[in-house]
């Protein structure tokens, strides 16, 4: 078999390679076989530290909290369980923030989680709104702003015949 050599295709390989590969120590720039193993190997550096730069976020926004739940003679675990025995949903990132941002604010918080800790504070109960029938109504009757989906969805619910196989027009007149 004769020998066929790269070309433009192997050169333009190499080079994007080698172009990754910028800022690297030693060979691991220059010579080709080098910088693509190091290449290789940062890929798999960077998608290993994206997972834990989430976990060291969430470690650091705790000592933070930690720190500031302490100059409030509290510790940072009951502070945590008092906001969910109070029904405070709020993020670590958050409570970060207003740590350092509005200790006084943090402080409202500390005093909300204590309260709960000592069974002031019963947590509220998640209410749902069920929709006014006028409100209904005037939805319903706006069709032609609907998908083709929520269309088969109020023709099953009115009793339409053959709603699967309609198109949106057929659909808009049927429910008409």
């Amino acid at each position: 078999m004769t020998r066929v050599k790269g070309g433009n295709v192997a050169k333009n390989r190499r080079r994007k390679v080698l172009k990754a590969a910028k800022g690297y120590f030693g060979s691991k720039h220059r010579l080709f076989k080098t910088a693509q193993e190091q290449t290789f190997h940062s890929g798999v550096y960077a998608f290993r530290d994206r997972k834990q730069n989430k976990r060291n976020f969430r470690k650091l926004w705790i000592q933070r909290i930690n720190a500031a739940c302490r100059e409030n003679d509290i510790s940072y675990s009951k502070f945590i369980n008092g906001l969910n025995k109070a029904g405070v949903e709020v993020n670590r990132k958050m409570l970060s923030t207003i740590a350092i941002d509005d200790p006084a604010a943090f402080a409202e918080l500390v005093k909300v989680s204590k309260d709960a800790l000592a069974g002031k504070v019963v947590a509220p109960k998640k209410e749902t709104k069920a929709p006014k029938k006028e409100e209904v109504k005037a939805e319903a009757q706006d069709y032609s702003k609907m998908t083709v989906a929520e269309l088969k969805e109020a023709a099953k619910a009115k009793g339409v015949e053959n709603y699967t196989s309609m198109k949106k027009a057929e659909l808009l007149e049927a429910l008409k």
